[in-house]
């Protein structure tokens, strides 16, 4: 059970502390819910952009990553579809520091010209090195272009393209700024050695001059459900052969989200797991297989993905994925193959929550989907999962929705396309 208290400043600064004395540290978490998704179709890529800028430097502080190491921190920050996170883990001595160093950022950061640049230049470069000059580095932006046409989940966070980052303007990234880096925007989680009463205390001096001010989300479309299969077949110069079928799962707070998570571990959760037994170590149809989720905060993707061994024709690995995909709908699992599952889900969850890093990430991740309250009692859900739900489910996903999929194959060596 993970203790915690929340509160939230006058100016909607959202705030979860979790005292934990077995350890000197405290790990400070800070999320904006600004992601890909709040991005202007025209101008993407900004939220990932401001990952970077938010490093460069503010009116108090001129490097962040210098006040940081002074403090002996450690620091870091990730962008996805639904939100943008920056932590920093430290001696519990620091955390007034920390929070001035946060609130200063929040605030006052520094951007000019030659911060802009600066920036510009890295996330063009990441960009090069991760989704141009590596193998089967655009393969999400392919999947993604596939299964989205009006969400904005259509596009990877990185961008669209990336000469939205090429031409961003000052005042572009400016507004951007001005409008989602607000308090009422955030959530401070704060885990390790505070005491609850103190660590109000100190949050309030930080950040509690700043003003209450709206922030302004452009409303987005939902994904329709799809009305036929898609497919879609591209050739890249690749080791192998690659499939993904891919299908529309829940969204992260309904019900069946749970259900169908549990349905992609039981696929291929471990090498003892069905289908890698079935496809790869019987069969050898494949070199790799697995089952995963996309788990956005919206309608996101369950997607089954298979890299083929040399010479297998498309056709008959495509069909072996199938014949796995109907054979768990008609027998999903056993009593006591879903036991073992949950005890590994949870076990998992017990892991995932022993670092005060990772409370502090999953408390304000929770309280980002507005229910902070189910770091506690996710697992339950997964618990009460029964084989007949996950029949049924499977059923609903497998068989009874559209689907697409992606032939991401190899160019031959004559410089044909091998199909």
């Amino acid at each position: 059970m993970i203790k915690f208290e929340e509160f939230t400043l006058s100016n909607g600064l959202r705030v979860i502390v979790n005292p934990d004395d077995k350890t000197p540290l405290v790990a400070v978490n800070l999320l904006y819910n600004v992601g890909a998704k709040n991005e202007n179709p025209s101008a993407t890529g900004f939220a990932h952009l401001f990952e970077h800028l938010m490093f460069s430097g503010s009116k108090n502080f001129e490097s962040y990553d210098k006040a940081s190491q002074i403090m002996g921190g450690e620091s870091n920050a990730f962008t996805n579809n639904d939100f943008t996170n920056y932590y920093i883990t430290l001696a519990a001595e620091f955390l007034p520091y920390a929070l001035r160093l946060e609130a200063d950022r929040m605030q006052n950061l520094n951007i000019n010209p030659r911060s802009l640049e600066v920036q510009r230049s890295v996330v063009i470069e990441e960009f090069k090195q991760r989704y141009i000059n590596q193998p089967y580095g655009d393969l999400w932006k392919e999947i993604r272009e596939l299964a989205y046409k009006v969400h904005p989940y259509r596009w990877q966070t990185i961008g669209m393209d990336i000469v939205h980052i090429e031409q961003a303007t000052l005042d572009q990234v400016q507004w951007f700024y001005d409008n989602f880096y607000q308090p009422s925007n955030a959530i401070l989680s704060l885990s390790g050695n505070i005491d609850p009463t103190r660590a109000k205390e100190m949050v309030q001096e930080a950040f509690g001059d700043m003003e209450l001010r709206k922030v302004d989300f452009a409303p987005y479309s939902q994904e329709p459900l799809l009305s036929e299969n898609r497919t879609h077949t591209i050739h890249r110069d690749v080791p192998s052969n690659l499939i993904c079928i891919i299908f529309p799962m829940a969204e992260r707070k309904a019900p069946d989200y749970y259900v169908q998570d549990l349905i992609s571990d039981a696929l291929s959760n471990g090498k003892s797991s069905r289908m890698y037994q079935h496809l790869v170590v019987e069969q050898e149809l494949f070199t790799e297989v697995s089952a995963f989720i996309s788990g956005d905060d919206d309608a996101g993707l369950f997607i089954v993905m298979g890299r083929y061994s040399e010479g297998v024709q498309i056709e008959k690995g495509e069909e072996a994925i199938w014949q796995e995909l109907n054979s768990f709908c008609q027998e999903p699992l056993s009593e006591t193959e879903l036991q073992k599952m949950k005890n590994k889900n949870e076990a998992a969850a017990t892991f995932s929550n022993m670092k005060i890093l990772d409370k502090a990430m999953n408390l304000a991740y929770f309280a980002h989907l507005d229910m902070t309250e189910r770091i506690n009692t996710e697992r339950n859900l997964y618990a009460a999962i029964d084989v007949s739900t996950l029949k049924t489910q499977a059923v609903q996903l497998f068989q009874n929705k559209k689907h697409c999929t992606l032939y991401y194959l190899k160019n031959s060596e004559n410089g044909n396309k091998q199909i």
